[in-house]
């Protein structure tokens, strides 16, 4: 089946709740999207709420992939909230439902959100990644680089600590200055 994207979709309380089952079954399989297995809805919903507002109230954006209406995948395109950061964004919360992983749901998500970033003048992507899930390999694919490391920055349990490793898309404008559009609310 084929994977199909909405940028800003509706944020329905269909939506909401789908996207906190999403996040829930990826935490519990390993993922590391902010929680550490196992995480149950009530936990992840007010995080997820918080993302959410950023998105509703601007200036976020919510990238949803879907099989068929079921969502599979997701992220958010970060705004920087900083004026002399407004040429490039941080991509928050990247998520594939773990049974469809090996599909290469993973790596089309990546490249759509390249895709919305140029369309919207985006000069570059960053994304941050825990270490020691080999996560930096999978984000080298579609041409992220390493840029540095937050030595021992999470905490996910008092014996294990883990770098944070940042990385970096460079989005070389095609022609013209890039210029940031806005976009309509929710």
């Amino acid at each position: 089946m084929d994977l199909r994207f909405v940028l800003d979709p509706d944020l329905t309380p269909e939506l909401r709740e789908q996207l906190v089952d999403l996040w829930v079954d990826v935490t519990n399989a390993g993922g590391a999207v902010g929680f550490v297995a196992p995480v149950s809805a009530a936990e992840v919903r007010p995080v997820a709420e918080s993302t959410l507002a950023g998105v509703a109230g601007g200036p976020d954006r919510l990238l949803a992939g879907y099989e068929g209406d079921r969502l599979v995948a997701v992220l958010v395109v970060a705004d920087n909230r900083f004026h002399l950061k407004t040429h490039w964004r941080v991509l928050k919360r990247v998520m594939v439902h773990p049974d469809t992983q090996g599909r290469g749901y993973g790596v089309a998500l990546m490249r759509e959100a390249e895709r919305v970033a140029r369309s919207s003048g985006v000069e570059a992507l960053h994304v941050t990644v825990r270490d020691g899930l080999g996560l930096d390999r999978f984000y080298r694919r579609p041409g992220y680089r390493e840029i540095g490391r937050l030595p021992a920055a999470l905490r996910l349990s008092p014996t294990d600590s883990r770098d944070e490793v940042l990385m970096w898309l460079d989005l070389p404008a095609t022609a013209g200055p890039a210029v940031v559009t806005p976009r309509g609310r929710h």
